[in-house]
């Protein structure tokens, strides 16, 4: 039984993933959506509860996407006797990656990056020019970061169904 954290650049598929293994009776959480992320002021830690949209320009400079850890901890210990997914990414993933008994990464090409960020309408993340740059500027270097990680790469471009099995079936294997 494990914490599993599922993840990838910004528009990988990671939230859509989440709903299809919720559909299938997993137990799974959206950090985006469920509470556990937040914008913080990387000067002063202050956490932003409305944050301005579009951004101004330098916004994702000083601001940072962070997932708060004593939420990853209860969500651990709550889940402790069965799997979860934890489905998300965040800069500050090193300070909760030890909760976690698998990591997946999805990944995806910038072609495809592109083309979900511009016309997802799950969210607005990424259609701005600043955070368009900023995930296409993360995006090359994801799956070789990952796999020094030892997580599981899974390919985003494919289907959903896919997609989804694939990470269930990482889970089920221990990676």
């Amino acid at each position: 039984m494990a914490l599993v954290w599922v993840t990838g650049t910004s528009g990988a598929g990671k939230s859509a993933i989440c709903e299809r293994l919720r559909k299938w009776g997993e137990l799974t959480v959206d950090t985006d959506w469920e509470g556990y992320n937040h914008w913080v002021d990387r000067t002063t830690g202050e956490v932003v509860l409305d944050p301005p949209y579009p951004p101004p320009p330098g916004w994702l400079d000083r601001y940072g996407w962070r997932i708060d850890r004593a939420q990853v901890e209860a969500l651990a210990a709550e889940t402790r006797d069965s799997t979860a997914f934890l489905c998300g990414t965040v800069e500050n993933e090193e300070e909760v990656r030890d909760l976690f008994g698998l990591v997946v990464c999805v990944v995806i090409d910038d072609e495809t990056l592109r083309a979900r960020l511009l016309s997802r309408t799950s969210n607005a993340f990424g259609r701005n020019p600043e955070e368009l740059a900023a995930c296409l500027g993360h995006n090359p270097g994801v799956e070789a970061r990952y796999r020094q990680l030892g997580a599981t790469i899974v390919d985003g471009t494919r289907s959903l169904d896919e997609v989804a099995a694939a990470v269930l079936a990482a889970a089920r294997s221990g990676g």
